[in-house]
C-alpha cells in the first residue's frame, strides 16, 4: 500500500463529516437501535452497543439522541426495524467497494445503490465478489498531540491491539473485531479521546488509480455515502498524491 495514508481518507471525509453532521447522527441512531435490539438497551452487558455508543461520542453525537435510539431499538419507543445488508461491486478502474446498509425497505435499497454504481461506471456484483480482498478490523485515529508516541503504542499493544501506526497528523491502532471492544476501553481509560473509533473492512491491497479515474469513483462514493440507507462504503482505492476528495 506504498504512499497509501489512511489519515488522508479519514481527513477528507471527516470535512464531508462536519458538513452533514445531522445525516451522519441518523446513521449512528439506526445503528445503535439496530445494536440494542440485538443485545438489550445496557451498553455495560451489550459489547457491540458501547462500541456503537462510542462511535457516536467520537462524532459529538448529543446524549439525548443515542438515549432517544437506545430506547427505540429495545423497544421503549416506538421505532422501525431495520434490516443490515451488504452489497458488493466495482467502481471505475476495478476498484473494489463494499456497501452496508440498515433499511426497512430492502427493494428501495438495492435499486439506490446498483444506480450510484451504474451511473457512475462502476458494476454491483454478487455477494462475495470483493469481500474476500478486505479483513475486518478495529481502528481507531488518534490526534498525534493527545499522547506521547511510544506511552500510546505500548498502552495500545499491551491492551491487545494488532498494530500501531504514526500517520502525518495521528496515530493509527488496528485491532481484531474481538478486542476492538477491550483495546478501546483500555484507552478511554486512560484519557485518550478518538478522533474516529470504530470497525472497518480494510483492504489487503491498494489499486493505484489516476485522477480522471479518481474524480469517477469519488462522484460514485459520495453518491453512496449520500444515501441514507448507506451506513458505511468501503473501497481500495489508492488515489493519487495530492487528489483533493
Amino acid at each position: 500500500m506504498s504512499g497509501h495514508s489512511k489519515w488522508h481518507n479519514i481527513q477528507a471525509k471527516k470535512g464531508k463529516t462536519d458538513a452533514k453532521r445531522g445525516k451522519i447522527f441518523t446513521k449512528i441512531g439506526k445503528e445503535i437501535a439496530v445494536a440494542a435490539k440485538m443485545g438489550g438497551s445496557n451498553p455495560d452487558t451489550n459489547g457491540k452497543l458501547r462500541d456503537v455508543i462510542a462511535k457516536a461520542k467520537a462524532n459529538n453525537m448529543p446524549l439525548d439522541t443515542v438515549t432517544r435510539a437506545i430506547k427505540k431499538g429495545a423497544g421503549e419507543m416506538e421505532g422501525v426495524n431495520y434490516e443490515e445488508i451488504v452489497y458488493e461491486g466495482y467502481a471505475p478502474g476495478g476498484v473494489a467497494v463494499i456497501v452496508n446498509v440498515l433499511t426497512e425497505n430492502k427493494n428501495r435499497s438495492a435499486g439506490n445503490v446498483r444506480h450510484a454504481f451504474s451511473k457512475y461506471g462502476g458494476n454491483m456484483g454478487s455477494t462475495g465478489c470483493v469481500s474476500f480482498m478486505f479483513q475486518n478490523k478495529g481502528q481507531m485515529i488518534v490526534e498525534k498531540d493527545a499522547m506521547d508516541e511510544e506511552e500510546l503504542m505500548m498502552l495500545a499493544l499491551d491492551a491487545g491491539a494488532e498494530d500501531f501506526e504514526a500517520e502525518d497528523e495521528v496515530y493509527v491502532i488496528t485491532t481484531t473485531p474481538e478486542d476492538f471492544g477491550t483495546v478501546r476501553e483500555t484507552l478511554e481509560n486512560n484519557g485518550v479521546e478518538f478522533l474516529e473509533a470504530d470497525l472497518k473492512m480494510v483492504p489487503d491491497t491498494y489499486s493505484s488509480v489516476d485522477e480522471e479515474t479518481a474524480v469517477k469513483i469519488q462522484k460514485m462514493l459520495d453518491a453512496l455515502e449520500d444515501d441514507d440507507d448507506v451506513q458505511d462504503v468501503f473501497h481500495n482505492a489508492e488515489f493519487p498524491e495530492g487528489f483533493e476528495e
